[in-house]
């Protein structure tokens, strides 16, 4: 069963209703779902699709020809296989589809261009020509992200604004990959997120009528199931040099946050050649650099400044238990390592994909219109502030310290303070106060606003100064199926 993707289906769906021809590139990182989305579009219409593989130029010809020539088209009277690719990628004019558009969807489309170079240049040429202005849709898909955007989209490359759509897949949200496993509690569904993210092929390796430990020992921690080679062929596929991509993650999967944190823990002297290997795994998809959401552009230019964290929440899970626990699972001590070293810690590591979701539900709520004001920017905030500390001079203290969820209004005049609790106790008003303390380096001029969101529910001061302000409090059963239907 075909499960979300609803925004990617409306936007193709757009795009194949409109008149005249549509170019569209559709492009993310592999396993996020791109093929299954691109055949659950082309259902109920007539079209051809494409898989290219990774071969020679000829034998992708070839290949293409006998798809196309399956269509019944009136070259395939006469030949067996197109001469060229010119000729090749025109027949899609011969599409006998009658008065629905002629759909071809070309998957992988950069083993097509890596077998013969010259393709984005003949593509271009046609469709400057002849096919923009015809009924037709051609769809051009890949995973290798650096090659779509620089390569294909990029200023003076032959596609460079011929296409009438892009769209970068990104794994699915919360709301939909918790439609994965319909019948766990909401606290089983935010560890199930946590453990496999959004990635619909990971999503697919969970059996939903095993409980979350189960899963856990069974489908990533037993050597022979798919998930428990996953991150190493993923890297071995897409990278070189991935003994030193492996330091790297795990030094991130560990809470190692900072350039200079991660070069020490991977032992690389050089943070320079640590960045360029941060670089990669971030237009794969798997780290984000992050700043502090009021930063700016200057702030960002600093190659030395930013804060990096795994945004695949797989890679995160594995690099954590799997990978630092690889010897003993080899051995085959499942239970072992569940016992010792993925349970103790799990509920802890779900904190950081908490966050995560309760960003995404601030998000769904400004759509609906549910704040106290629009917001421009949301991120995290990181910075110094002062903090109540019993043992030091004064009773206070300065100490680092970072606000899970802030918004700003486009005036820069409004806040929305979030802060989110993955805890096994409820949200105590001691913990509300140590929140409004983060503010201090803030606006003292600006309007705050603050939004609790907890797993456990709140003590009764804080729920008691909720009645007379305007604190929100968010429940984790509000937060997870507040938008079940959406």
């Amino acid at each position: 069963m075909f499960i979300g993707r609803d925004a990617e289906l409306k936007f193709l769906n757009d795009k194949y209703n409109a008149k005249g021809g549509q170019l569209i590139v559709l492009y993310g990182r592999r396993r996020v779902g791109k093929t299954e989305t691109l055949r659950e579009f082309c259902k109920g219409k007539p079209h051809v699709f494409f898989s290219c593989t990774q071969t020679t130029g000829r034998i992708q010809l070839r290949n293409f020809s006998e798809r196309m020539l399956k269509e019944s088209i009136p070259a395939g009277r006469y030949i067996s296989e197109f001469a060229n690719w010119e000729s090749a990628f025109r027949a899609v004019l011969e599409l006998p589809y009658k008065d629905a558009k002629k759909l071809l969807v070309i998957d992988e489309f950069p083993y097509m261009c890596r077998g013969e170079k010259s393709i984005p240049s003949i593509l271009q040429n046609l469709w400057d020509t002849e096919l923009k202005d015809s009924n037709v849709m051609i769809i051009l898909c890949g995973s290798a992200m650096s090659f779509i955007e620089k390569e294909l989209l990029a200023e003076k490359n032959p596609l460079y604004g011929r296409s009438t759509g892009i769209y970068k897949m990104n794994a699915m949200g919360f709301y939909d990959a918790a439609k994965f496993f319909p019948d766990y509690s909401d606290r089983d569904k935010v560890l199930a997120y946590a453990i496999l993210g959004g990635v619909p092929h990971y999503l697919r390796q969970w059996d939903p009528g095993l409980s979350v430990d189960e899963n856990i020992k069974q489908n990533i921690l037993t050597k022979g199931c798919i998930l428990y080679s996953e991150a190493e062929f993923l890297l071995h596929q897409e990278l070189r040099e991935t003994p030193i991509y492996n330091s790297i993650i795990e030094a991130v999967a560990l809470g190692n946050r900072k350039l200079n944190d991660i070069s020490q823990k991977s032992l690389i002297e050089d943070t320079s050649k640590t960045s360029v290997y941060l670089k990669n795994l971030i237009e794969l998809g798997i780290v984000a650099r992050e700043f502090p959401v009021d930063v700016g552009i200057k702030e960002k230019a600093n190659a030395n400044r930013g804060f990096y964290r795994l945004t695949d929440n797989f890679f995160r899970f594995w690099y954590a238990f799997g990978f630092t626990n690889s010897s003993q699972l080899e051995d085959g001590d499942v239970d072992g390592v569940y016992e010792y070293a993925v349970k103790p810690a799990l509920h802890e590591f779900a904190a950081c994909a908490f966050e995560d979701i309760c960003r995404e539900f601030v998000r769904e709520k400004q759509k609906r219109n549910e704040l106290p004001f629009r917001y421009a920017k949301m991120g995290r905030w990181m910075g110094r502030t002062t903090v109540r500390d019993v043992k030091a001079a004064g009773g206070l203290r300065t100490s680092e310290t970072e606000i899970d969820l802030l918004c700003i209004d486009k005036s820069g005049t409004e806040y929305l303070v979030g802060e989110c609790k993955f805890k096994g106790h409820p949200f105590s008003y001691s913990e509300y106060l140590d929140t409004v303390a983060k503010l201090t380096p803030l606006k003292k001029d600006a309007i705050f606003h603050s939004a609790l969101f907890s797993e456990s529910g709140f003590d009764e001061k804080i729920t008691s100064a909720a009645r007379e302000s305007e604190i929100l409090l968010y429940s984790l059963a509000e937060i997870v199926n507040a938008f079940h239907s959406a």
